[in-house]
């Protein structure tokens, strides 16, 4: 891949909400990858969830930037609404059309990568821009015996060339193992749902 223009790393999802979690893989990926900048894209709405218990797009963006005032390197974004993009195969490619000098590696979590053969066009994905991805339990195991783990063994690179993944010529990914954060939207929307309202 040239190596001009800024690297980024472009971690999407629900954002619902945003949590120390996103934050603690978030610095961990712009150490660990070498990038410039971190873009949070906060999702309209993921196809493969039920809108049931989302949050509105604003509400989502404000718990996420008051998550990513720690951290200036990270840039909260609504710009899948922008673009008007529902997939991110469509996302990516509508990415890299608009910031053509740019370098762009995408971040998901091992229980993506386990799952990720049922998103459209996953194929292409892996084609069109380096992926690195971080564990999370209790998938990460069975996501590396995965389908799409299988397909693209051969792009698989060592933990410790993850700094020169945003100068690979995709197909490349890494498995970059850190410390897991227990915090999780998840068990956030738990709990607020158990606290008693009196």
């Amino acid at each position: 891949m040239d190596g001009g223009g800024r690297i980024v790393g472009l971690l999407g999802g629900s954002f619902n909400p945003a949590h120390e979690g996103h934050l603690h893989i978030s610095q961990v990926a712009l150490d660990r990858l070498g990038l410039d900048e971190l873009w949070w894209m906060v999702s309209p709405q993921n196809p493969l969830k039920s809108s049931d218990g989302m949050n509105t797009l604003t509400a989502r963006m404000k718990s996420a930037k008051s998550v990513a005032n720690a951290d200036k390197r990270i840039r909260v974004t609504d710009i899948e609404q922008r673009l008007g993009t529902q997939y991110t195969v469509e996302t990516l490619a509508a990415l890299q059309a608009e910031y053509p000098d740019f370098s762009f590696i995408w971040i998901i979590g091992a229980d993506n990568l386990r799952q990720i053969h049922k998103w459209r066009g996953w194929r292409e994905i892996f084609r069109r821009v380096p992926i690195a991805v971080f564990p999370r339990a209790p998938y990460s195991f069975r996501a590396l015996d995965g389908r799409a783990a299988g397909r693209f063994a051969d792009a698989r690179i060592p933990a410790v060339q993850a700094s020169r993944l945003a100068r690979m010529k995709p197909p490349a990914w890494v498995f970059l193992r850190a410390p897991l954060h227990g915090q999780s939207a998840t068990r956030i929307r738990g709990l607020r749902d158990v606290i008693p309202t009196s």
